[in-house]
């Protein structure tokens, strides 16, 4: 597709989805006060819809998902791939109900960060090591008793296409102090839509969802045989995308 109508799609796109953040922004900050938490989420749900719905029409994106058998009960644990920010903004229309772990600054960002502190995201101070792993393991809990999934990625950051990260023990060790099953997910969203990337291409991306793993073998330091497990898991998912 010519470099022209990619770019003329791609500002389409962002233009709606500033919309969506501002509009859904204040819907969630308003309707905060008289929702519950699992209320406040069917907004954030409505969200991921509309991202969902905008990308297929002003990019040509759509997606399928294989192994959506594999999905227990919630709540479980998404430990997944992080190509762009596909997978941060269409995740909530994907799953049940989920919490994301996310660096703090984004807090702060009008409109997108209210509403991801009003529906109780988890924000994490990355230069206060200690402070963040004994606030992530209190949250974290909190939201499971609450019947919500969470979504981690183990790499710590996006990783493009075709690349590795390394396989953080880190939040692998906080997902298993929840007591709840691990669950590894495979994508291919940067072969459309890459790190940091503005432009998108049109195509389908394949969601992979693998069996879940018990989340035992662990110290409270994360050293054990499951971070390298969940590595080798989500990367023979990878296989074939």
């Amino acid at each position: 597709m010519h470099y022209s109508v990619l770019l003329l799609r791609s500002v389409l796109f962002q233009t709606l989805f500033s919309f969506g953040i501002v509009f859904f922004g204040i819907l969630v900050v308003v309707a905060g006060p008289f929702r519950s938490r699992q209320g406040r989420w069917k907004i954030a749900r409505a969200w991921g819809g509309y991202n969902v719905a905008i990308l297929r029409l002003t990019c040509g994106i759509r997606h399928r998902i294989e192994g959506v058998e594999n999905l227990p009960e919630p709540p479980f644990i998404i430990l997944s791939k992080h190509q762009s920010a596909w997978e941060t903004v269409t995740f909530p229309a994907l799953f049940p109900p989920i919490v994301y772990v996310l660096k703090k600054s984004l807090k702060y960002i009008p409109f997108f960060g209210w509403a991801l502190w009003v529906t109780q995201q988890i924000f994490i101070d990355r230069d206060q090591k200690m402070e963040a792993m004994r606030r992530l393991r209190k949250e974290c809990r909190r939201a499971v008793d609450d019947g919500f999934c969470m979504v981690i990625f183990p790499e710590g950051t996006r990783v493009a296409y075709g690349e590795v990260g390394e396989f953080k023990r880190g939040g692998i060790a906080i997902a298993a102090a929840t007591k709840a099953p691990l669950v590894p997910v495979a994508h291919n969203a940067g072969t459309l839509w890459g790190p940091n990337a503005f432009l998108k291409r049109p195509g389908e991306i394949t969601v992979r969802i693998g069996k879940p793993i018990a989340s035992t073998g662990l110290d409270r330091k994360g050293r054990g045989e499951l971070p390298g497990k969940v590595a080798q898991e989500i990367e023979s998912l990878m296989q074939g995308l």
